[in-house]
C-alpha cells in the first residue's frame, strides 16, 4: 500500500515488460501527502536552522549525533519526494506536466537545502583534535564514515554566503542545461524509411543482422545528431566552463579530481586503471576488432559495425518471462539470499521495462531511500544483452538493499565500487547461460558477445573517460568548437577500437547522446574499474575461496561505510596494486585468446 494509500499496481501480463508503481512513494505529483510533506520538510529545515546554526562546534559528540540524525531524517525525505519528481520524468521525459512537475520539484529542494547547507559546513571548521574527543562518544562513533567522507572535501569548502549562492543558483545553471539535454535529447527522432524512430530504436538497428540495415541506421542517426550539433556542442561547452569555474574557485587541480575525492580513490589508482587499460588497447580491442572483421568477411569494420552480431549467432526473441527466470536462477545459484532479493524486483511493480516514446532511452537503478526500496528502468526488447542489462541493474538493487541498513547517509557506495554487484550480477548470468547451452559452436559465438560487452564496459568507458579529459582540458582554455570536439571523439575512437576500424565523417557526432558526459563528468571510469575489479573478484569466486558468498554479501552491506582496500582484503586483493588492473585485463584477453584459438 502506497503512503496515499493506494494499492500495488496488478503484475504485468506474462510476457509484456512492466512499467513501475511509483504509489510506494507517492500517488501522483498532485497528491495531498506529497503537498503536505514538502511543507513539512520546509518547517522542519527552519526549526533545524534555528537550533544549530553558529553552534554546530560547541555541541557535544551526543548531542551533534542527535544533530545528524535529524539532518539525516529531513534529508532522506527531501530524498523520496526527489526520487518521485526525477522517476516519473523518467518515464516520460516528453510530457510538459512532467518536466514542470520535476523542476518545481528541484526548486522547492533547493530552497530548501539552503536552510540546511550551513550544517556540514560548520561540521568542516571543527579542528580535527576537537571532533575526534567528540567522537570517543558512542553515539557519534557510529557517524564516523560519514564524518570521515564529508571532510574529505573541507580543502574545497568556500564560505558559507557563496556556498549558500552556488547552491541557489544551480537551480538555474548546471541542472537546467542538464534538463534541456534530457528534453531535446527524449524529442529526437530518427527519419528512417518514412517512420519516426526514437534514438534507442534507431540505435537498435546497428545491432541487426542485415549490414545495409545497420548502415542506413547507422548514418541516419549521425545525420539526425549532427543536425542539432550547435545545441548539443553549447550544452557541453557551458557545462564544462561551469564546472571549470566551480574547479577554480574551489582550488581542485584538475578536472577529475572532485569525482575522484567522491569516490574515495586515490587520483594514482584511477590513472593507474587507464594507465593499463590504454596500454592493452592492442592485445585487447585491437586483437578482438580484427578478428571480427574476419569472421563478417570486411576488410574495415565501420561504426555502424562494431555491435553487429556475429555470423551464425542465433538471437531469437527472449520473452519477458523467460528474461526473469534466467536472471533468477542465476543469482539463486550462486547464493539463494541474493537470489531473494533479486526476486522481489521480479516479482513487484519496481521495474519500468516497456520500451515506449518519451521514456529515458537508458538504464538504472535508483536507490530511493532505506525507508522504501530502489526502482529499476530499462527498455528491454528481447534480446540477450537486454538480459544482461536486467542482471546489472537488479544487482545494482540489490546491493543498493543491502547496503541500506547502514541509513541514508551511510548506505551510498562510491562510483567505484558501486558497478561491483551489478557487474558480478552479469557474470553469473552470463555463465549461467553458457553452462545451459549444449551447441559448442554457440557456446564460441556466445563467449565473443561477451568479450564484446567486457570492452564496451572497459575500453569503451576508458576511451569516454580520455575524451572528457581532453575536451574539459581544452575547455579551459575557450569555447570548443563543435568541430573540435568532434576531431576529439574522432581520436580517442580511433586509437581505441584499432586498426581494424575506418570512420565516417557522421560518426564525429556520436558523442552528443551520452548523458554521462553531461550529469555526471568523469563518471564512466567507474564502469572500467568495476568490471576489472568483478574480474578479479570471480577469479577468487572460481578459485573456491572458502566463505566467498558470506564476505561478498558482508562487502555489499557496508555500503559506503568502507574504502576500496578495506572492502578488497577479505578477497586478498588490492586495486593498488599494480598488478591488479593486469588480472582484471588478462581475463578479457585469455577469452580473447579462445576464440583465436578456435
Amino acid at each position: 500500500m502506497s503512503p496515499d494509500g493506494g494499492q500495488a499496481a496488478a503484475p504485468e501480463a506474462q510476457d509484456t515488460p512492466p512499467r513501475w508503481d511509483l504509489s510506494d512513494l507517492y500517488a501522483s505529483a498532485d497528491s495531498p501527502v506529497l503537498t503536505a510533506d514538502r511543507e513539512r520538510i520546509a518547517e522542519e529545515a527552519k526549526a533545524f536552522a534555528e537550533r544549530y546554526r553558529g553552534k554546530v562546534a560547541t555541541l557535544s559528540g551526543a548531542e551533534l549525533a542527535a544533530a545528524i540524525d535529524t539532518y539525516q531524517a529531513i534529508d532522506e525525505a527531501m530524498g523520496r519526494i526527489g526520487a518521485f519528481a526525477s522517476l516519473s520524468f523518467s518515464a516520460d521525459m516528453t510530457s510538459p506536466e512532467t518536466g514542470r512537475f520535476s523542476q518545481s520539484v528541484r526548486e522547492t529542494l533547493s530552497d530548501i537545502s539552503t536552510d540546511l547547507l550551513f550544517f556540514t559546513l560548520e561540521i568542516n571548521l571543527i579542528d580535527d583534535a576537537d571532533l575526534e574527543a567528540k567522537l570517543a562518544d558512542p553515539a557519534l562513533a557510529h557517524w564516523r564514515p560519514f564524518l570521515r567522507d564529508l571532510r574529505m572535501f573541507r580543502a574545497h569548502q568556500l564560505p558559507d554566503e557563496i556556498e549558500q549562492v552556488l547552491l541557489e543558483k544551480s537551480v538555474t545553471g548546471a541542472s537546467a542545461w542538464c534538463r534541456l539535454f534530457d528534453e531535446q535529447m527524449s524529442a529526437v527522432r530518427v527519419s528512417l524509411d518514412g517512420k519516426e524512430l526514437t534514438l534507442g530504436e534507431a540505435l537498435n538497428l546497428q545491432s541487426d543482422p542485415d549490414r545495409a540495415v545497420r548502415e542506413k541506421a547507422g548514418r541516419a542517426v549521425g545525420a539526425t545528431l549532427q543536425g542539432n550539433l550547435q545545441l548539443w556542442s553549447l550544452i557541453t561547452n557551458t557545462l564544462a566552463k561551469d564546472k571549470a569555474v566551480s574547479d577554480k574557485l574551489r582550488k581542485y587541480p584538475r578536472p577529475e579530481s572532485f569525482r575522484n575525492i567522491s569516490n574515495m580513490v586515490e587520483d594514482e589508482v584511477v590513472d593507474a586503471l587507464v594507465s593499463a587499460v590504454v596500454t592493452d588497447y592492442p592485445r585487447l580491442s585491437h586483437r578482438y576488432y580484427a578478428l571480427k572483421a574476419k569472421w563478417l568477411g570486411l576488410e574495415k569494420l565501420e561504426h555502424w559495425d562494431r555491435n553487429a552480431p556475429l555470423p551464425g549467432m542465433r538471437e531469437q526473441n527472449i520473452p519477458w518471462s523467460e528474461a526473469k527466470t534466467i536472471v533468477r536462477q542465476s543469482y539463486d545459484e550462486f547464493d539463494p539470499r541474493l537470489g531473494s532479493l533479486v526476486g522481489e524486483f521480479l516479482d513487484r511493480p519496481w521495474i519500468d521495462a516497456a520500451p515506449v516514446p518519451g521514456k529515458s532511452p537508458g538504464a538504472f537503478a535508483h536507490p530511493v531511500a532505506p525507508s522504501v526500496h530502489p526502482y529499476v528502468l530499462m527498455n528491454y526488447r528481447g534480446r540477450t544483452r537486454d538480459v544482461m542489462t536486467l542482471a546489472h541493474e537488479l544487482g545494482h538493487g540489490a546491493h543498493q538493499i543491502l547496503a541500506g541498513k547502514q541509513g541514508y547517509f551511510m548506505s551510498s557506495t562510491p562510483l567505484t565500487l558501486a558497478e561491483t554487484a551489478s557487474v558480478f550480477g552479469e557474470m553469473l548470468t552470463f555463465q549461467h547461460l553458457l553452462e545451459n547451452e549444449t551447441d559448442p559452436a554457440q557456446k564460441r559465438l556466445m563467449l565473443a558477445a561477451k568479450v564484446e560487452d567486457m570492452l564496451n564496459t572497459v575500453v569503451r568507458q576508458i576511451a569516454f573517460y580520455r575524451f572528457e579529459s581532453l575536451v574539459h582540458g581544452e575547455r579551459r582554455n575557450g569555447e570548443l568548437l563543435p568541430e573540435r570536439i568532434g576531431e576529439i571523439w574522432r581520436q580517442v575512437q580511433t586509437e581505441s577500437l584499432g586498426p581494424a576500424f575506418h570512420f565516417t565523417p557522421e560518426y564525429d557526432a556520436y558523442w552528443t547522446y551520452v548523458p554521462h558526459f553531461i550529469h555526471s563528468p568523469f563518471y564512466v571510469y567507474a564502469y572500467a574499474f568495476g568490471d576489472c575489479l568483478v574480474n578479479a573478484l570471480y577469479g577468487v569466486y572460481q578459485e573456491g575461496a572458502p566463505g566467498f558468498q558470506d564476505k561478498y554479501l558482508a562487502m555489499l552491506a557496508a555500503g559506503g561505510t568502507k574504502r576500496h582496500r578495506e572492502m578488497l582484503a577479505p578477497f586478498g586483493l588490492d586495486a593498488g596494486d599494480p598488478g591488479f588492473w593486469r588480472r582484471g585485463l588478462d581475463v578479457i584477453s585469455g577469452f580473447i585468446d579462445q576464440l583465436e584459438v578456435g
